[in-house]
């Protein structure tokens, strides 16, 4: 891992510490209509049964930089972003940052057997969640087997991703790493909507160097390249034009 001048972190006490208004609970306003749906658990339920769903929810809205939940922290709540972006943070035995991934619309948050979250969770835009506290979360899936079915989908899908990550990680350098990351970036926004050729990227150029073990300056210089070479295109770093589609593929292995 590339580590030259990355800043270390103090580590968190495991509670959540918010801003002043930068986190809002508040009831559930209804599945209908909710664009992210097809993508997330409850598409596992047919939408007649979506009143179960929307029984046992309420909504939290998230400014940018607000934390959803801390490493080690109780997990008494499961979440499905319904708009927004999100990471997963963990901080090394070395007080480094690793960003272990980006959470979008449809993703779901707190499938796991442990009891506290593995990972620091924090807005890195305005965000809206559906929140289900666990006990009830359990009383759905016993209720509706086919929902617990759509979760365990769902982790699979985030297991297999982990693993192309860290192959990605393993055996590319920096320029293939960051293609392999504007293409996946880029297939995942296309799903919830957007165009196949453009990536937004909100999340902070550090934030790209923590997730894919390298500095943020290896990173700049990462997205120089592939613009002289005429891959990508931008004018505004956090907007990206993939110009050639293929040829970021072959970088990136795929």
């Amino acid at each position: 891992m590339d580590t030259k001048s990355r800043p270390t972190i103090e580590p968190s006490s495991g509670r959540a510490r918010h801003a002043s208004g930068a986190v809002h609970r508040q009831p559930h306003s209804g599945c209908e209509g909710c664009m992210s749906r097809h993508l997330s658990v409850c598409a596992s339920l047919p939408a007649s049964e979506s009143h179960a769903l929307e029984a046992a929810a309420s909504e939290l809205t998230l400014a940018a930089g607000a934390t959803l939940a801390h490493e080690g922290g109780p997990r008494r709540d499961v979440y499905t972003v319904t708009r927004g972006m999100l990471r997963r943070v963990r901080l090394l035995a070395d007080g480094r940052r690793l960003v272990a991934g980006f959470l979008m619309p449809g993703d779901f948050i707190g499938f796991s057997g442990a009891a506290q979250y593995r990972h620091t969770i924090e807005a890195v835009t305005d965000s809206l969640l559906c929140v289900f506290p666990l006990p009830a979360m359990r009383q759905l899936c016993e209720r509706y087997p086919e929902l617990e079915s759509g979760m365990l989908a769902q982790a699979c899908a985030e297991l297999d991703a982990t693993r192309a990550s860290l192959m990605l990680l393993a055996r590319m350098g920096p320029s293939e790493r960051l293609a392999g990351f504007l293409v996946d970036m880029a297939e995942r926004q296309r799903l919830r909507g957007g165009a196949a050729q453009h990536v937004d990227l909100p999340m902070t150029r550090a934030d790209i160097a923590d997730h894919l073990g390298l500095t943020i300056e290896t990173v700049s210089r990462s997205f120089t390249r592939l613009r002289h070479d005429g891959a990508i295109a931008f004018a505004d770093p956090r907007r990206i034009d993939l110009i050639d589609l293929p040829a970021l593929h072959r970088a990136a292995g795929l």
